[in-house]
């Protein structure tokens, strides 16, 4: 049994942008919000209890947004894990405003997207953003001013990397043309699998890939089912088999459950020392 302060290692590490070495699973810090990612979560305590622990199991890359809460998560983050470990990485995104309860608006203007970077380096207590991912990309802005804005705030030392999300491979190819890329964060999992190019550019070309909404593993946990039978014979949970799946996919995968309970950030965890067979692996991406 992996000691428990280095369990996340169990996972492998990757290095993003050539200087950050990060546990590739991390923790995602959306859902320390109320409902609809919106306001301030039902138990506050918990939440930071939740973050604590994470970090006590060795995550050092936690993936926020100004846009969860909006502005909660950020300021979550700061009151439980300020002043920061050396080694923990807090990657965060500008680019979706916010409305109300689950409203999500992409604005790509280079002046908001300016602001936000000085609030979230602000409620983070932060003087540098290691990695600063732009959100989506706004389709009434050209691409190249958005990217353009988030590489004048790197040179100005205010973002140490920059990432993308929800984006395609001719969209990033675009966007590294004005700024070196080294992440990509787009909706993953074992049962949606639109982002398969995207996963394989980054491969080929060394991008940390972040799948959203990772454990979505539906119908496939259902009695009977695939990952029903595999869960029984390996003695795991369905979503450590949907995680250790993602891990075992590809060594530039970092994926980022979240919760808002330390009981469930536990149970996630756990799947960093989950190592499936070639069969069990080929079984489950049979599955879908």
């Amino acid at each position: 049994m992996t000691n428990q302060s280095t369990l996340a290692a169990a996972s492998g590490t990757f290095t993003i942008g050539g200087d950050l070495t990060v546990n590739r699973l991390g923790y995602g810090a959306m859902q320390i919000t109320g409902k609809g990612i919106w306001g301030d979560p039902k138990d506050p305590d918990e939440a930071v209890r939740v973050l604590h622990r994470a970090v006590e199991l060795g995550v050092n890359f936690i993936d926020t947004a100004d846009s969860y809460g909006p502005f909660v998560s950020e300021m979550l983050i700061n009151k439980a894990l300020h002043p920061y470990p050396k080694e923990l990485v807090i990657a965060t995104k500008a680019g979706l405003t916010r409305h109300g309860p689950d409203i999500w608006m992409p604005v790509g203007r280079p002046e908001y997207l300016r602001q936000q970077v000085e609030l979230s380096l602000r409620h983070l207590g932060l003087e540098r953003i290691d990695l600063l991912q732009l959100h989506r990309i706004d389709p009434k802005v050209p691409l190249e001013e958005q990217v353009g804005e988030l590489g004048r705030l790197q040179k100005e030392g205010k973002i140490r990397h920059i990432g993308l999300s929800e984006v395609t491979v001719e969209q990033i190819e675009a966007a590294a043309k004005v700024a070196p890329i080294v992440s990509v964060q787009n909706l993953y999992n074992l049962a949606k699998r639109d982002a398969e190019p995207v996963l394989q550019y980054c491969e080929k070309h060394n991008i940390a890939f972040i799948p959203w909404f990772p454990l979505a593993t539906g119908v496939l946990a259902k009695e009977g089912g695939p990952l029903d039978e595999m869960s029984k014979r390996l003695n795991a949970k369905p979503s450590q088999l949907a995680l250790a799946w993602l891990l075992t996919r590809s060594e530039v995968m970092l994926p980022i459950p979240g919760t808002s309970t330390v009981a469930h950030l536990d149970e996630n965890m756990a799947a960093a020392e989950l190592k499936l067979s070639d069969a069990d692996f080929d079984a489950l991406t049979k599955a879908v």
